[in-house]
């Protein structure tokens, strides 16, 4: 295994099925409709990391069986993408260590002003909360060997998307995409695997759509591309159906295995 990639969720904000909703996506007998919040699970022989800890993440870790976390990476501060930091905790105890998290500075204040209890020394005895260690980052870091770049996505407030490299394998990861710079594009193109946003077919005010996805992905130009963030108006098979043979549908537990 040279590295491995679990889409822990794949899923818009609210999830799917939405509630209160009983359309044909909502209320679909196929499990790669059902969308809990995205979240990435990264894995090498050397290191395990997650990208973002949405509302569900307690959740997605225990389904998947993950029993390591050594670090955080985080994209953005929405409520989405950071709700779920608090259960970081129970790794702490498994490991018995302090545990990283990163991001870039907008980022980084938004979330220890929400989550502003965690620290990185051990409480007294009966308090249980999370022991961090905050990272901000503004240029290329490592988590064990595998190596992080930054890169500005426009997605409403700041974002942050990632090339993620190791042992020569390139992997893009935009998850809430608006626009998308020049140099970013650049830093992205020739990919192995890039995982890009396409909520939903109609234009949305701060999310690309799956042909907007598309035409972004021909500028790309990666060797295999994963849609995320998708919303109730996408139903799995049908979109798959209509992509070209290189770009997929990413659904919640798929993971992918490259070397």
């Amino acid at each position: 295994m040279a590295i491995e990639l679990t889409f822990l969720g794949t899923g818009t904000s609210v999830g799917v099925p939405m509630i209160g909703c009983h359309c044909e996506v909502c209320s679909s007998q196929d499990p790669r409709n059902t969308r809990r919040r995205t979240c990435l699970y990264v894995r090498t022989e050397q290191t395990a990391f997650v990208i973002d800890t949405p509302p569900d993440f307690r959740q997605q870790v225990l389904d998947a069986g993950i029993e390591r976390v050594d670090a955080v990476v985080f994209t953005h501060a929405h409520a989405d993408h950071i709700f779920g930091f608090d259960d970081i905790r129970r790794f702490n105890t498994l490991q018995n260590c302090v545990i990283p998290a990163y991001a870039d500075a907008e980022t980084m204040e938004d979330i220890q002003r929400v989550f502003h209890y965690v620290g990185n020394k051990p409480e007294p005895k009966g308090l249980y909360r999370p022991l961090v260690k905050f990272v901000v980052v503004d240029g290329p870091f490592t988590v064990g060997d595998v190596r992080l770049t930054p890169l500005d996505v426009e997605h409403g407030r700041k974002m942050t998307g990632y090339l993620i490299e190791q042992g020569g394998i390139r992997i893009g990861y935009v998850p809430d995409c608006y626009t998308m710079p020049a140099a970013t594009v650049a830093a992205l193109r020739g990919v192995d695997v890039m995982i890009l946003d396409a909520l939903r077919y109609r234009p949305h005010p701060s999310h690309i759509s799956v042909q907007e996805s598309l035409a972004l992905l021909a500028k790309i130009q990666p060797k295999k591309a994963y849609l995320i963030h998708l919303c109730h108006d996408v139903d799995h098979a049908e979109l798959e159906l209509e992509l070209p043979p290189s770009v997929h549908v990413s659904y919640d537990r798929l993971t992918l295995r490259l070397a």
